[in-house]
């Protein structure tokens, strides 16, 4: 922290002295030239799949745009989700995160729902994203739009603790060519290259290409870990006029690429020989998507949207093929002066083939499964320009549970305009995922005290129940100033039918050897509560520093049934989510084209996996020689040599130190 220390004493000294630089053509907005109210009044469109004022909005909300990404530093998008107060992100190794809102966080954080323009890539197999194929071009990001708590009533199942929605740029808003590349010490190299144009007057198109390459790092002995990882990776949008009325857009991209790992496996169950072993995985996929918009008035228009998704993972352990095709409707209705309707249906069918090992497999191999959905959200002014409520449903129907609803009341007052209080209730679903259905996962071997061979194994439950959420929140957003903007959350979440973890009656088994089969099973009987609050703020220090500080704290209250035999599963949640989170970013405009940018993050230790607490301090310092070229310097994790941030007995992979890294990298518009 002394280090930090410093660094602000020596911007705040050299403040008055620092000359404000103009945006540069062709880039994004420049912070330091918005005021605090263009901040806030930003639109959004995550929380009620309309536009929407950001300081209007009954939800706990943050924007991350395309200043903030570009004076970030990061390179990939969980590095971004560190910004925001309240979401809990944690380097696995060099491929792998742990990301989540609220609590519940694990290598498949299954409670937060993933869009990519309005493309969800939540993992149906095991729950949670598979971070290391979502590279979008960071370039290429509008917004990035992270709610945390409930978004069941509008995106469905799995929106339990939060939605993160990644909005990339129009192609109109991309035109000529960029070029970027770099390397440093842990990303080893990495660039994209983009062009935009047009068709006639009335169709814009980009195209890009990126590649990274990832070196390894470390495992928790002080080895190498066999985590590098390298993706190209490729795509288009096309954005068009079809008439006055009508715009169409088409999207999509395409990877391969390959990432290494080190996993646990029972090399010999005879001789109870668990080994530790390096393994690579394949990775390959890509998708497209269609979206029409027809605006029949200015008081209503449709949307109908359409995509495929296909990827292919061999490895570290199963091989796993995926299918899914989506389709989207949805109807915007203004009624009368005080009635703002938004309602759709969807179908979405998810196709999968995945071979096993002897440590996990599935049955049946092959399974397809569908989802039918639909929804309906009234926002009724009660007061213009004062109190709005908003009221929704959500129903859907899928292969395992069958019904569930998940409906939502929210309300907010807005005394001035610069006041807003907002509350909401919530219900979602959390609805089991392939592991908890039809999984058959190998723990480890070991020998019982009369020396014969035993198997702890975990075993998947047709009778699986999706998990519940009852959500109470409250918030209150305040610019007190021109100078000064906070933005104040609070919860108290309550869980019912929780997965827990079931001891079984042992028993003989003889393939491929004889043994003892110790099982155990997915259940529900876990239930409890989690409160916390967050707390996000702007502060305009001067015209030409910003300084952005945010807190979160987390209370666990988990509970087993009655009826469950379950031991462990309650205190390995409690103490793998930090109680207390802060960060300090701080964003400073320098003379001669110059910016310095700086961040440090303050995470919790983990009492279930003894991991201390850690602060992560990453630093940028930017130079524009001319109008459309930019060079940085970007520093990472630099008060610590190495330090590990996730150690989850439920990961795939085993976890890796996360080192101090450098990097240098240069754009070019033209």
């Amino acid at each position: 922290m002394l280090n930090w220390a410093i660094a602000l004493l020596c911007a705040a000294l050299a403040a008055p002295a620092l000359a404000a630089i103009d945006p540069k053509a062709g880039g994004p907005r420049d912070l330091m030239q918005m005021s605090l109210q263009d901040l806030m009044n930003e639109p959004v469109t995550s929380v009620s799949k309309k536009e929407q004022k950001l300081s209007q909005v009954a939800a706990a909300i943050f924007v991350i745009n395309q200043e903030d990404i570009r004076r970030s530093g990061a390179l990939n998008i969980p590095d971004l989700l560190r910004m925001v107060p309240g979401l809990d992100v944690a380097q696995i190794n060099a491929n792998t995160w742990a990301i989540t809102a609220r609590g519940f966080n694990h290598q498949f954080s299954d409670k937060l729902l993933v869009l990519i323009d309005g493309r969800a890539v939540y993992t149906p197999t095991g729950g949670g994203v598979n971070w290391d194929t979502q590279d979008v071009p960071l370039e290429d990001i509008e917004r990035i739009e992270v709610i945390r708590g409930p978004g069941a009533t509008v995106w469905g199942a799995n929106a339990v603790n939060g939605v993160i929605n990644v909005i990339t740029l129009q192609a109109k808003d991309t035109q000529g060519a960029l070029v970027t590349a770099g390397g440093g010490t842990q990303d080893k190299a990495f660039g994209t290259a983009r062009y935009g144009g047009t068709i006639g007057e009335d169709v814009s198109y980009r195209l890009f290409t990126k590649y990274l390459d990832r070196s390894d790092l470390s495992d928790l002995t002080g080895q190498n870990a066999n985590d590098g990882w390298h993706l190209p990776h490729g795509g288009f949008r096309v954005d068009g006029n079809l008439s006055p009325q009508d715009s169409l857009t088409v999207q999509g991209d395409i990877y391969s690429g390959r990432e290494g790992a080190i996993i646990g496996y029972i090399a010999s169950i005879a001789t109870s020989d668990n080994e530790n072993v390096r393994r690579s995985a394949d990775l390959s996929g890509g998708n497209i998507l269609g979206r029409w918009n027809h605006v029949i008035s200015d008081r209503f228009d449709t949307t109908t949207q359409f995509y495929f998704d296909r990827y292919l993972r061999s490895g570290p352990e199963s091989i796993e093929d995926r299918n899914t095709i989506d389709f989207d409707y949805q109807q915007h209705l203004k009624l009368g002066s005080r009635q703002d309707l938004v309602w759709g249906a969807g179908f979405r069918r998810s196709a999968d083939r995945i071979v096993g090992t002897i440590d996990q497999s599935y049955v049946p191999a092959a399974l397809t499964l569908q989802l039918f959905s639909a929804f309906v959200q009234d926002e009724i002014t009660l007061r213009p320009e004062r109190v709005t409520l908003t009221v929704g449903m959500k129903l859907e129907h899928d292969d395992y549970t069958g019904f569930e609803f998940e409906p939502s009341i929210r309300m907010v007052l807005t005394p001035n305009a610069r006041n807003t209080f907002w509350a909401a209730v919530s219900e979602a679903a959390r609805t089991p995922t392939r592991a908890d259905v039809s999984g058959e996962f190998n723990i480890a071997a070991f020998p019982l005290p009369d020396g014969s061979p035993a198997v702890l194994t975990i075993t998947g439950n047709s009778q699986q129940k999706s998990e519940h959420l009852l959500a109470t929140e409250l918030g209150y957003r305040v610019q007190a100033n021109t100078w000064v903007s906070v933005d104040v959350s609070a919860f108290y979440n309550h869980y019912r039918d929780l997965r827990s973890l079931e001891p079984g009656v042992p028993f003989a088994a003889t393939d491929p050897v004889p043994y003892t089969e110790i099982p155990l099973g997915y259940g529900n009987l876990l239930h409890g509560t989690t409160e916390g609050i967050e707390v996000s703020a702007h502060f305009k220090v001067t015209d030409r520093w910003t300084l952005s500080p945010g807190l979160a704290l987390l209370q666990m209250n988990l509970r087993t049934d009655p009826t469950s035999l379950d031991t462990t599963t309650v205190a390995d949640i409690e103490g793998s989510n930090p109680r207390r989170q802060a960060q300090l970013r701080s964003s400073v405009n320098l003379a001669d084209g110059f910016s310095w940018d700086t961040s440090v993050y303050f995470v919790d230790r983990l009492p279930a996996p003894q991991l201390p607490s850690y602060t992560r301090l990453d630093t940028r310092l930017s130079w524009r020689p001319a109008e459309r070229v930019e060079l940085a310097l970007v520093g990472q994790n630099l008060l610590q040599d190495h330090h590990v941030e996730s150690n989850d007995t439920g990961t795939s992979v085993n976890s890796s130190q996360v080192k101090r890294s450098a990097y240098a990298k240069v754009s070019w518009r033209f």
